[in-house]
């Protein structure tokens, strides 16, 4: 079971590792912080789970000692963080982990109001996942949380082009291509949304940019689509003056 400390516990793992208690910072070591962000990561799980994937070196006696010490240490430095139920860990529900919310913000993108969630995303534009963790479970959770943003960033820009506001169906586009910038359907929605403004020159400057680094780095020519797209615009004639 979980110890009731009275007070509000705030995790946070983007942009850094920090865990608040009221506000204030609780100074946890390195071992309890991989043990309390793998299990807001994984949820619920087996002693045996965490103590193979936190110390995979380890012999299974060895990893199996560490985590009791971690366990041991956390529940001394931050009470009412853990529940302990027989073989499996989790962290109390009454946590707030910024994470979670970054989850449920991605999830909802597609039925939330464009604006609002384009509010929220924005802020996510230059935060990672527990950036210098090279661990492989965090290496997956940084990647699935980077591919997740990619969609979204895509969807918010479509949303915001299908109602003709441009302006901000670029910016959501650029921020996609931040992200991945061979990624064609973020590039599609920035040059449609570079030529509603009148910006020939940015949509061009776009493409071309796509097309050398998908040249560089695939050995492949974009779409038929797009080449058509572009091929449109450069052959159309200038207007009359």
């Amino acid at each position: 079971m979980g110890n009731d400390d009275g007070g509000i516990l705030e995790l946070d793992l983007m942009g850094s590792w920090q865990i608040r208690r009221e506000g204030r910072v609780v100074h946890v070591a390195a071992r309890q912080q991989r043990l309390i962000a793998a299990l807001a990561v994984h949820g619920a799980s087996l002693r045996n789970y965490l103590a193979g994937m936190l110390w995979p070196d380890y012999p299974d006696a060895k990893a199996l000692e560490s985590l009791r010490v971690a366990v041991h240490l956390m529940t001394r430095q931050v009470p009412g963080l853990l529940v302990k139920d027989g073989a499996l860990l989790s962290l109390d529900n009454r946590v707030a982990v910024d994470l979670h919310r970054v989850r449920a913000l991605l999830k909802d993108a597609a039925v939330a109001n464009t604006g609002t969630t384009w509010t929220l995303l924005r802020d996510l534009r230059d935060l990672d996942f527990l950036p210098g963790w090279y661990e492989d479970w965090v290496l997956f959770e940084q990647s699935r949380l980077r591919h997740d943003l990619l969609r979204a960033f895509t969807l918010v820009s479509r949303q915001f082009a299908a109602g003709g506001d441009h302006e901000a169906a670029a910016e959501a586009a650029v921020a996609a291509l931040e992200i991945e910038p061979l990624y064609e359907s973020a590039v599609r929605v920035l040059v449609t949304s570079e030529l509603a403004q009148g910006n020939l020159a940015a949509a061009l400057l776009a493409y071309d940019k796509y097309q050398e680094r998908l040249l560089e780095d695939m050995g492949v020519r974009p779409s038929e689509g797009l080449r058509q797209l572009i091929n449109g615009i450069i052959r159309s004639p200038a207007p009359a003056a």
